[in-house]
Formats: structure tokens, sequence, C-alpha cells
């Protein structure tokens, strides 16, 4: 079984098989080490029901990879976005804004993509706010690498905001401290159980401008420094993604183990969402969106260079 380090998370030894073991960053779970010749690649995931669905079937040695052995290493998507600026790990999750930073160390799987078609994520308040008062309210946004903090600035302009973490905004909204917050992964559906209100869906603001392309919030990211072995491990990368649509109630089940809020209705719905067609691959439409989101974002001067993307292959 490979290890999985759960950093900050209720993470216990039933969601995972395997020996486990504890130490000051969380919980480890142990690989197998008397396997010969055993690659050990680091996979930097968020602890989130989409990412722990496609990445079941490698948690959950569903699938044969050979040689390679993958430690899950789950952290927010902030931490993920800044740590793949310094190229910590082999495989990560990471946002799409995050992405054009980290390319010297990284190309874009073809697959492994969180878009949203019409939706994404979402502003919300506590009062009766509209779009054009945003631009004097306080914002709580959960990055300043997120895709959703720079469609909100391609969006609004210039906004007063600070930082916070993603699964805090909608208590802090709720409970006053911030005027207005930006809401990413399950909090888009669980927000109006504290009373907060939509004021602007960021998805759907981007098909509108965009002439309908879905919104690209994250991708899967491999190092360049894996040379010949990249087509190969992002062949095991896609196959788990397969794995988990195609055994979709088995996969399913685990993932609502990371659901912070969700039944199981709503974590079947939230996966929905981001795991689906666009997962398999990004498709013509996707790599459109991803072309479109950086061309635009280059243009407001939110991004100082031209970004070429380049997508790795797939075997």
């Amino acid at each position: 079984m490979p290890p999985i380090l759960a950093r900050g998370y209720n993470i216990s030894k039933r969601d995972f098989p395997g020996n486990v073991s504890t130490g000051g960053a969380g919980v480890l779970f142990s690989p197998d080490h008397n396997m010969p010749d055993t690659r050990l690649l680091t996979l930097g995931h968020s602890p989130d029901p989409d990412d722990a669905f496609m990445h079941y079937a490698l948690a959950a040695d569903r699938i044969d990879t050979a040689e390679f052995r993958f430690q899950h290493i789950l952290e927010d998507i902030e931490t993920l976005n800044k740590k793949a600026l310094r190229g910590e790990y082999d495989i990560s999750a990471v946002s799409i804004h995050a992405f054009a930073y980290c390319m010297e160390h990284y190309l874009l799987l073809p697959h492994g993509a969180s878009m949203g078609d019409r939706y994404g994520p979402k502003i919300v308040s506590k009062g009766n706010f509209k779009i054009r008062d945003l631009k004097k309210a306080r914002i709580a946004v959960p990055g300043t690498m997120t895709t959703a903090y720079l469609v909100a600035r391609l969006a609004l302009g210039d906004f007063h905001f600070e930082t916070a973490p993603f699964d805090a905004i909608p208590d802090l909204v709720a409970g006053g401290k911030f005027d207005a917050g930006i809401l990413i992964h399950e909090g888009q559906l669980t927000y109006q159980r504290l009373g907060l209100q939509q004021i602007l869906d960021l998805g759907e603001w981007f098909a509108g401008v965009t002439g309908g392309l879905p919104l690209p919030l994250g991708g899967n990211a491999i190092k360049r420094s894996l040379g010949k072995d990249t087509a190969r491990v992002s062949g095991y990368l896609k196959k788990s993604i397969a794995y988990g649509l195609e055994h979709r109630e088995e996969a399913l089940a685990h993932s609502l183990k990371f659901g912070r809020g969700l039944d199981a209705a709503l974590n079947d719905q939230f996966v929905g969402m981001y795991v689906n067609n666009f997962t398999l691959d990004y498709g013509d439409r996707g790599r459109a969106g991803v072309k479109e989101l950086l061309k635009r974002a280059h243009e407001a001067g939110l991004v100082p260079d031209p970004v070429d993307i380049v997508f790795a292959g797939v075997e």
C-alpha cells in the first residue's frame, strides 16, 4: 500500500489499508517495503472528494502500476500551489492560475482537470449585496494563486481582500468578519445552510464572456524531470480516474470520507461536478478554456508573461 501523509486532516487507518505510523506532520500510511525495485513518487493533492475520487484506485491498489508506488500527500490547494512553484512533488494538483508560474518544473497532464461548465466558485455574502457593491467590500479569498481569485480579479478588477483558509470562509462571512467571500470546493454546495447568498458564480461569468467555454479551475501537473517515464506515469493516473468513473459507487464511498459537511447525495453531486469527461481528457473545449483564461489574465496584467501550455503525453 502506498503511503499517505495527511497534514491536519482527520484521516484514519480505516480509510486506507496498510500499516499506520504517526508523526508530528500528521498520519503516515506506510507502504510494503519488501517489494523489489519499487520507485516511489510523491503525489500531492487536496483532501477533497473530487481528488479522493480520482486517485482512489491508486490509493487502494485497484490498478497495476508496475514498479511505481505513489505517496499521497494531502494538503490544501494553496499550499500545493506554493510548493509547485518550488517543484517539490513529482505529481501535484495545481490551480491553473498557479501553473502559469511553475512551468519550468512541470508539464500539465492532459487529464485530471477540475472544470466548471457554466458553474464554479461562488462569491457569497450574508447581506443583500450586489455585484457593484463588491468594489467596496472586504472579501475573503482562499489564496492569491487560486484560479478562483484570478477569475474574481478578471470579473471585478481590483478589490479589497484578505486570504483565509478555504474551509473557514463560509463561517467567517456568516459571522460578519468579512462582507463577502469566494467559496471553492464543497462550500459551493453548503453555503446556504449559513444563510449566505450568492452574488456571482464565477464559472457562469466566465462562460458568459467567452461564448460558453468551461472554466478550468485546477489540473494535475507532472515533473519535467521524470523524462521518459512521464507517459507511463501519466497513463497510470488516467487509469485511476477511469477506474473511479467505472466503479462509481465504490469510489464515492471512499470520497465521502473527505466531504466536509456533505451527505452521500451532495457528495455524489459535487464529485459529478468536478470528475467527469473533462477529467478524463480536457478535450478541445477544455484546452480552449485554459488558453482563454490565461490569455485574458495576461492581457489584464494579472499573469506577467504569455503562457503557452505544454501538455504531457500519456501511455
